[in-house]
Formats: C-alpha cells, structure tokens, sequence
C-alpha cells in the first residue's frame, strides 16, 4: 500500500533530482549562517568544501541507501555522477571565464573523495560510523584541524545529507517500466 503512495521516477529523473539537491546550497547558507562571529576559520574554504562535501555525501547516500541488489542502483549512481561531472565541467567553465584560470571541478571532487576515503580506510575502526571521520576530515581541509566549530560543521553537512538522500530514497520508486 505504501509503494503506491511514492512517486515513480526513472533512473534517469532520481539521479537528476540528486543531483540538484547535491549542488543547491540551501542549506550550506543555513550552516554557514549558523558559524559564530569572530572564529578563526577561512570562512571562504568552508564554504567552499561544505559544496564539495555535500556533492560526494548525496553520492556516499545512495551508496549506503540503495540496497546492493537493487538493479537500479549502479544504473542511479552511474547518471548521477555523470551529471555531477556535467555541473562540474561548467563550474570549471565559468571560473576558467571569470578568472582566466583552468579548473578541473570534477578533479578536485575526486580529489577529495580520495582524502575522505584514505582517512576511513585508515581508521577502519570508526569507519562502522563515517560521520566521526568526516567531520575532522573536513576541518582539515579547510586548514583548522583542531576548530571543533570546523569539525561540528562538516560533521552537520555530512549527516544532514546523508538523511535528506534516505528519506527521498525512501519516498520514490524506480518505474521499471521506463528503466533502461
């Protein structure tokens, strides 16, 4: 009874709409708003990575909320980051207009993909629970590793997404019919 409340997408609709919610920056202005005055961060890199992180947390979602036999899921995650590559080419488009300078978005984005992922595989321990490396990993790398301010903040983007991917996971389904 429940799956006939759902709306039905296609692949190809699911990862668009991920995709869009992995670049909005709604919430990334609420949390950015919510940084006390007068902190020692670099307020410009947090904002920046905070963009970074949601992106790759919208993918780590649908890694860890779309079960493994489900026969859409590398189908979701395939179109998904296809787009995000589309967003990231004109990113480094607009910036290399802009500013004059080349930039490879995707690159950084897989960049920092490899430093999150490095860090969990590190610390296989924690690992159990992604959001304890995260959040540290995050402060890092916007250059205030010891800022528990920097490391809350990460810490909120990652699990913030990673529940707003759940719950619209778990608020759609899959048309079979039109799966490709």
């Amino acid at each position: 009874m429940e799956a006939q409340n759902k709306e039905a997408l296609t692949v190809e609709q699911l990862a668009q709409n991920l995709a869009n919610f992995a670049i909005d920056r709604t919430d990334l202005k609420e949390l950015m708003s919510a940084l006390p005055p007068g902190n020692d961060m670099n307020i410009t890199a947090v904002e920046y990575e905070l963009g970074i992180l949601k992106i790759l947390s919208v993918g780590w979602g649908i890694s860890f909320f779309m079960v493994v036999t489900d026969k859409s899921k590398g189908p979701v995650t395939q179109y998904f980051w296809e787009t995000v590559q589309e967003i990231s080419q004109s990113i480094s488009d607009l910036a290399h207009t802009t500013t004059g300078t080349r930039v490879d978005y995707f690159n950084i984005l897989k960049e920092r993909l490899a430093v999150y992922v490095k860090e969990m595989q590190e610390n296989p321990e924690q690992a159990t629970n992604p959001a304890l490396i995260m959040g540290p990993v995050f402060a890092g790398v916007c250059g205030s590793p010891d800022n528990a301010i920097a490391i809350l903040t990460g810490t909120k983007m990652f699990t913030l997404t990673l529940g707003a991917v759940k719950e619209y996971l778990n608020s759609v389904q899959i048309d079979d019919i039109r799966l490709n």
